[in-house]
């Protein structure tokens, strides 16, 4: 329970700053992307080399390039979501346009006679997280209101805020429920505020519908090389530039379940925009290493993604209270001299460490000839290892709502295992691959409270498949790969802990094409 009440705190304790454990889990909690022969075989490609993909997993897979090539991978994404709130369930869908690798390799023999065979440069820019999305949840709820959360930051603790206070300085929520009479203050016998009270009764029981799309993602730009020593030992490095954009919409409808219309309760609609633009940058290095012509052994090691945000955000409440002041709109921007708000601060992705092993099936020193090859990952990431900051070190009210923030982080998030494996058989100028993936669980249980331990366990879960075709320097992979999510999320807390999860269950299906040119 300290938990939670630390996170509600955390979440409503100042206007400005809109950060959240989940924004450290959607900017973490990612599947590896790549070209369709990549994704067709589970990711698992850390010992595996020889493909533009390395720059994102382990460079030293450039090493094994001795000849160059040109890469274009565009790809279709669609997402299916069912959500399960307080017994009842509704679905939802997205898709969107995508993108794996785009960019080339080229790869430079070195001088005779040297035990440093080849050297191989690379550069190319790949989407690594598509955030296209939308998930609808729905219910009927007797506990409590989401407008409870706009008077948890009016009762400020036990200290009710002044009435300049509610009407301004809370612009993006509790002021516009105030400005729309969907929360009103309540007088004592001076008629000095005592408190403020929700005309949603939630006595009654509440109709709740709260709809979230989300567009955006992250795109890298990675430039990276990697070297071949007497073609047993191969290493490499990559700098990647990170750059994401994050939209996200939230509507959540609240309506009198009895459609009473005395009751100074109809219905308010609460709109949410939040968009964050961010620039990173990070460092990734590997080895890879044959003991034997068929055997492959990899490590990598992936460096935080260090990031510079910024959000833009607005709210909008429109409220019916019938009798009691009748229909009201307000737009933060009215309290805002008709500027969006703004906050900038900074943020650190977990750093990652991996490792792989792969076995070529055939002749290792004629690559025609080999019939095939298995290969196989793990991955070990601490979540609780992401972090905000305050970009200016000298506000002590920044340092001190981060720090806060990030104690809950190490508390609800903890570290988890990836394992990925795939293979492929060969067929002379025909391939054909197959490959799974399983992401573990980032929540402690801390994150959720005792009613819901069973949706504390997280998942991401891809099984994948393809076909590959090469021959006279032109190469075309086809991949699809099915993605099975499990997650939570909370639509709202309060500080009196009468709020509900939102279990989520989605399939994300992805399609990828690569086309490649040898030269």
């Amino acid at each position: 329970m300290k938990v939670i009440v630390t996170l509600g705190f955390i979440l409503f304790s100042s206007v400005l700053k809109a950060q959240e454990p989940l924004d450290a889990i959607r900017y973490s909690w990612l599947t590896p992307q790549g070209t369709a022969r990549t994704q067709s075989i589970g990711g698992a490609i850390t010992a595996l080399g020889g493909d533009i993909t390395a720059l994102y997993t382990n460079p030293a897979g450039l090493g094994m390039y001795k000849t160059s090539e040109l890469v274009l991978s565009p790809g279709y994404s669609f997402s299916n979501n069912k959500t399960s709130y307080r017994g009842s369930t509704a679905t939802d869908a997205k898709s969107s346009f995508n993108y794996g690798p785009i960019g080339v390799v080229w790869g430079i023999p070195s001088y005779k006679n040297s035990k440093w065979k080849n050297v191989s440069i690379g550069l190319a820019l790949s989407k690594t997280a598509n955030f296209k999305n939308q998930i609808l949840t729905e219910g009927k709820n007797n506990q409590s209101s989401f407008s409870e959360k706009y008077l948890d930051q009016l009762f400020n603790n036990g200290s009710p805020v002044s009435l300049h206070s509610a009407e301004n300085d809370f612009p993006s929520s509790a002021s516009l429920a105030y400005w729309t009479f969907l929360v009103d203050t309540v007088a004592d016998a001076n008629g000095n505020i005592a408190g403020y009270f929700s005309n949603a009764s939630v006595s009654t029981g509440l109709n709740q519908r709260q709809t979230i799309t989300t567009s955006g993602g992250i795109s890298d730009f990675s430039i990276g090389l990697g070297a071949n020593y007497n073609d047993k030992f191969y290493i490499g490095g990559s700098i990647n530039i990170n750059t994401l954009t994050f939209t996200r919409t939230s509507i959540f409808h609240e309506s009198d379940a009895t459609n009473n219309p005395n009751n100074n309760f109809n219905y308010f609609d609460a709109e949410e925009y939040l968009k964050t633009d961010g620039v990173g940058a990070s460092v990734k290095l590997g080895i890879i290493f044959k003991p034997v012509d068929a055997l492959r052994v990899g490590i990598n090691f992936h460096s935080p993604s260090w990031y510079s945000f910024k959000d833009t955000y607005t709210g909008t409440i429109t409220a019916d209270t019938e009798g009691y002041a009748g229909v009201h709109t307000k737009n933060s921007t009215d309290l805002t001299n008709g500027y969006p708000g703004e906050y900038n601060y900074r943020y650190r992705t977990p750093m990652r460490i991996g490792a792989g092993l792969a076995y070529i099936f055939g002749a290792e020193s004629d690559v025609k000839a080999q019939k095939g090859f298995l290969s196989a990952d793990v991955e070990y990431v601490s979540y609780k290892g992401s972090s905000f900051n305050a970009q200016d070190k000298s506000n002590q009210d920044d340092l001190s709502y981060f720090s806060k923030l990030n104690s809950t982080i190490d508390k609800v998030f903890k570290s988890a295992l990836n394992l990925r494996i795939g293979g492929e058989l060969k067929f002379e100028t025909l391939m054909l691959r197959a490959g799974f993936g399983y992401y573990g669980n980032p929540y402690t249980n801390n994150y959720f409270d005792n009613k819901t331990q069973d949706i504390t366990k997280g998942s991401r879960m891809n099984i994948s498949g393809g076909l590959g075709w090469r021959n006279k320097g032109v190469f075309v992979d086809l991949a699809y790969i099915h993605q099975i999510i499990r997650d939570a999320y909370y639509p709202y807390r309060i500080d009196v802990n009468e709020y509900n999860v939102s279990k989520v269950n989605s399939t994300v299906g992805n399609i990828i094409l690569t086309i490649g040119f040898k030269f």
